[in-house]
């Protein structure tokens, strides 16, 4: 956690063309600046006065799995990269962390803490919302949400709802609105108040999958508090139109001994769903990942696990592998085997996003409009990173944020 990794402009280029016109990289990038104080750069990239801090470690500083990592990905021909939230960066490099000092600079620290006292701003905790309140003709207008805490339900009204809840909740609170996919939503015995089938569809993330090593005996174990992700090789795979499609990130394992390099695909083909089961808000819907359904999604973590093995021939990483622990040697020696063990250990970067896609009502999947509110009912907007078109080539955390600002300037100029 903790990477503050910005989407890069051909993601944005792909948004505006499916028809979001108001979120071209040169308008998302004054919002970047806005949230962010960095560190290290200064210059017409970079905010400084923001109030999310974010920080790199120095190569210099980094521990010797590290900089073997580093060395080897540079020797293998991949560019030296400072800044990997630089336009046009790719690369092997430090990644930028909300940690300073050690702290986990979240946006509770940097948005809420400084506004918890303003008098127009009420904060309730341990409050779950169990569906929006539709009124009006045709029940089509949000006038507040039903509220559960403490053991008492009682409703909040509002002139405008904004979901924060994320890429599972807000697609789970529309579905328990009555808001979604009628066949899903009759199934789960949920009365119909809008067909939106868009909505939990187009389940997006980063699948990935980690390559062990064993660690020579002599190797020793890195002090307790390094944690891992300090430096990430972002690269375009072998035969991709999609530039920095893929992700490796090494980290160690201490209580097993083991070295470990992930290997993701940070622009998948592969899309799921999330599908509601139940009209109990307690109920937890289905995640459907869908992973490596497209054919080009598994070529590409098939030739990163094969990347990773060269990578580990590298002299410096020679002094640190003993020996594969998986996939194993048999594994590896033909890409049916390989494709099976892939399929097999693939998991999720904790990156869900695009379950409440942002485009234009002629677009069947499109659940929200280009400034985030919910097509054909008022009162609604999103605001989280379930409104992403498609996932970016980056970790969702600081584009989330940038998402959040961006919305908010909407509301306050009543776009």
């Amino acid at each position: 956690g903790q990477v503050f990794l910005r989407a890069i402009p051909d993601d944005f280029d792909h948004w505006v063309s499916l028809g979001n016109e108001e979120w071209r990289f040169e308008d998302v990038l004054p919002y970047y600046r806005k949230l962010e104080t960095d560190m290290d750069f200064h210059d017409d990239f970079h905010g400084s006065d923001g109030p999310i801090i974010a920080r790199r470690h120095k190569l210099e500083d980094l521990l010797t799995d590290q900089i073997a990592f580093y060395n080897a990905c540079i020797e293998a021909g991949f560019p030296a990269n400072p800044d990997h939230n630089h336009p046009d960066a790719t690369g092997v490099g430090p990644y930028a962390l909300n940690n300073p000092n050690g702290i986990r600079w979240s946006t509770a620290l940097g948005y809420i803490n400084p506004a918890r006292h303003r008098l127009n701003l009420t904060i309730r905790a341990n409050c779950a919302v169990q569906r929006i309140i539709l009124d009006g003709l045709d029940k089509k207008r949000a006038t507040g949400v039903e509220v559960v805490s403490g053991g008492e339900r009682f409703t909040v009204e509002a002139g405008e709802v904004v979901l924060s809840a994320g890429a599972v909740g807000s697609p789970h609170l529309l579905m328990l609105s009555g808001i979604g996919d009628p066949a899903q939503l009759e199934a789960a015995g949920i009365t119909v108040a809008h067909n939106l089938t868009g909505v939990g569809k187009n389940l997006r993330d980063h699948p990935a999958v980690t390559v062990r090593w064993h660690c020579k005996p002599e190797f020793p174990i890195p002090p307790d508090g390094v944690g891992a992700q300090k430096v990430a090789l972002r690269y375009t795979a072998e035969g991709s139109r999609l530039r920095n499609d893929m992700i490796k990130v090494m980290r160690f394992n201490s209580d097993e001994r083991l070295l470990l390099m992930s290997v993701g695909i940070y622009l998948a083909l592969s899309a799921g769903e999330i599908r509601i089961v139940s009209s109990d808000p307690g109920v937890q819907p289905v995640l459907d990942y869908n992973y490596l359904s497209d054919p080009f999604d598994i070529e590409r973590l098939r030739n990163g696990v094969r990347l990773a093995h060269s990578l580990a021939e590298h002299p410096e990483m020679a002094q640190i592998i003993d020996s594969p622990q998986e996939p194993t040697s048999e594994q590896l020696e033909s890409d049916d085997s390989l494709d099976e063990w892939i399929r097999r250990t693939v998991g999720t970067m904790h990156h869900i996003s695009c379950t409440c896609k942002m485009g234009p009502a002629s677009d069947p999947g499109a659940v929200v409009d280009q400034h985030g509110r919910v097509h054909g009912i008022e009162g609604i907007r999103i605001a989280d990173a379930s409104v992403m078109p498609d996932c970016p080539r980056a970790n969702t955390n600081v584009t989330t944020m940038m998402i959040g600002e961006r919305i908010a300037d909407f509301i306050k100029s009543n776009d």
